[in-house]
């Protein structure tokens, strides 16, 4: 018998639904709510990371062709994630009102996790590091909007972690051309 079979999934569900209730009331502070909406605003589509890796490619010209890849990989997880969702199909919660207005119904996993977690790996190992701890503010921010599970988070994150590590050797030697 499996351990896994002795999980009782509601208690998972349950212990989801009130770490995300715990994280979105911290959006009661209207610091907090700003904070974490212009987070939401600026991770769509994982704008913020494709900008810093552009931004990194055009002042780091000696490494311009890893700043690119770890860009490259970095919208390859945003991509992903996305295709999970279509997979997936995990609605949004439901028991929370949530501070931003979302693209799309599904919410498992986070896009938004996922392009942060990638950004985070890909782009501090170029010494970047501003970024992973700016990858964890985005990551959480999803729960204090309410527009996603911890799971959801998590997922992402593992998602983001997995692609940019997948392809790290690419981004630093760049494949056989360089």
């Amino acid at each position: 018998m499996d351990h896994l079979d002795d999980i009782d999934h509601r208690s998972l569900r349950g212990a989801d639904r009130r770490v995300l209730s715990a994280f979105h009331a911290r959006g009661a502070d209207p610091r907090v709510a700003t904070a974490a909406r212009a987070l939401s605003w600026a991770g769509e589509h994982g704008t913020l990371w494709l900008a810093a890796g552009l931004a990194g490619a055009a002042v780091d010209g000696g490494r311009r062709g890893a700043w690119l890849r770890g860009t490259a990989l970095t919208a390859g997880a945003h991509l992903v994630s996305m295709g999970v969702k279509r997979v997936v199909r995990r609605p949004r919660p439901a028991h929370v009102q949530p501070l931003v207005r979302t693209l799309g119904r599904h919410s498992f996993p986070s896009s938004h996790a996922a392009s942060a977690t990638a950004a985070a790996v890909a782009f501090g190992a170029l010494g970047a590091y501003a970024i992973p701890p700016l990858a964890a503010a985005m990551c959480l921010s999803r729960l204090v909007v309410g527009v996603h599970y911890p799971s959801d988070v998590a997922a992402g994150a593992v998602l983001g972690a997995l692609t940019a590590r997948v392809g790290a050797r690419w981004m630093r030697k760049g494949g056989a051309h360089g």
